[in-house]
């Protein structure tokens, strides 16, 4: 299918997603920063106030402002390659899906929404999968410490070098597993989306235009529903975060298993609340995040369209 300005649907799909990840990463990357130092504490507790400490820690030791961009570059890279991929896989099974239904005469379900997110989630995690593992050791640590990587390609070689195309999959497993955050929060985004579509079908009948579908969603419309449908999925799903994070850091060869034995000592040592460390500053992170990254996303499909 092509718009009016001759572009196929999966263009404007991976265009309007990779301008939403990189235009969420630049805005808000010092808050990742602190969330991978937090998710990567082994400590026994979860103190309150811990945000604060690793910033003034940040401030004073590593380098004042600069700091707090340490692993810009990875980061832009896979936020920006993960989300063109995904909306590209997304909107693709959707239309699969789409087709299917279309025979039987109904439309898209929950199931199909939640199915075709997490194919793409897989997907994308898989080939995305060694950009994280470089910007998550990035991010854990300061640009002053022995062995820490100076530069995405530098990182890549590092490790390369010494653990072999393993070490570049890392982590890759409860990033599999995290496929389900991503799977929860479009089956709500769109069915929200519905559900507003129709309510304001319903409440101003006399602006439907011809084809019946009544006024256009609008960027508050997109605040909202987006903002929901990320809390439900973040909190369900948080947990996954914290052990891909334990698993690609630098030492995690030395220091796990693997990602059972991951779970297993972070329940023995730090209790159930070590699997939510990073929840608040993660929150405060991923909803301006998820607010820039879906009404950029939505605005530039339109625009694009």
């Amino acid at each position: 299918m092509t718009g009016q300005n001759g572009l196929s649907s999966s263009v404007v799909e991976t265009i309007a997603g990779f301008t939403a990840g990189i235009a969420s990463t630049l805005s808000l990357h010092p808050l990742d920063l602190v969330k991978t130092r937090l998710q990567v504490d082994r400590s026994s507790s979860s103190r309150l106030g811990s945000s604060l400490r690793i910033i003034r820690h940040i401030a004073r030791n590593e380098g004042g402002i600069a700091a707090f961009y340490r692993g810009l570059g990875p980061n832009l890279v896979g936020n920006s390659t993960s989300w063109g991929l995904y909306f590209l896989c997304y909107g693709s099974f959707k239309d699969l899906f789409g087709r299917y239904r279309s025979r039987e005469g109904s439309p898209l379900t929950s199931s199909d929404y939640f199915l075709a997110s997490g194919a793409a989630g897989a997907v994308t995690s898989i080939l995305t999968n060694p950009i994280w593992v470089i910007k998550t050791r990035m991010l854990s640590t300061g640009s002053k410490v022995p062995g820490a990587y100076a530069s995405l390609s530098s990182g890549a070689k590092q490790i390369y070098q010494t653990e072999g195309i393993r070490g570049f999959y890392r982590g890759l497993v409860p990033a599999l597993f995290g496929v389900s955050h991503g799977a929860l929060q479009f089956m709500a985004y769109e069915r929200l989306k519905i559900f507003r579509s129709s309510s304001m079908h319903h409440d101003h009948v006399e602006r439907t235009d011809k084809a019946g579908l009544g006024r256009r969603l609008g960027n508050v419309d997109f605040f909202v529903i987006s903002s929901l449908s990320k809390v439900f999925a973040g909190c369900a799903t948080y947990p996954y975060q914290v052990v891909r994070s334990r698993l690609q850091t630098y030492e995690a060869h030395l220091l796990y298993r693997g990602a059972t034995d991951a779970i297993v000592q972070i329940w023995s040592r730090e209790g159930l609340a070590g699997f939510y460390k990073g929840l608040g500053p993660n929150l405060f992170r991923v909803l301006p995040s998820t607010w820039v990254t879906f009404l950029v996303y939505e605005n530039m499909k339109l625009f694009l369209s």
